[in-house]
């Protein structure tokens, strides 16, 4: 599913005229990043959280020439799965 299938999923079971799902599902979106960019975790009850995990700068190897180079430390977003979503995908 890409994003404008998600538009008219919410649009069919919301109710929502397709512009404002539209407008709703970048809202979520926007919301989710900004608290992200900001360090915090997003957790929406039975369905996930959101956060952000930093990961170690580590030494890699250049697949081309097999020389090693650093590779620098960097901030990931992550998800983990909730319960319920687990429980509906099994």
């Amino acid at each position: 599913m890409n994003k404008s299938e998600l538009v008219d999923a919410v649009s069919s079971q919301s109710g929502l005229a397709k512009a404002e799902a539209v407008r709703a599902v970048d809202a979520v979106l926007e919301a989710v990043s900004n608290a992200l960019k900001s360090g915090d975790s997003v957790a929406l009850v039975g369905f996930g959280t959101f956060a952000v995990k930093a990961r170690a700068a580590r030494t890699g190897l250049n697949p081309r020439t097999r020389e090693p180079l650093q590779i620098p430390a960097s901030k990931m977003p992550v998800f983990k799965a909730g319960k319920a979503l687990k429980d509906a995908v099994n």
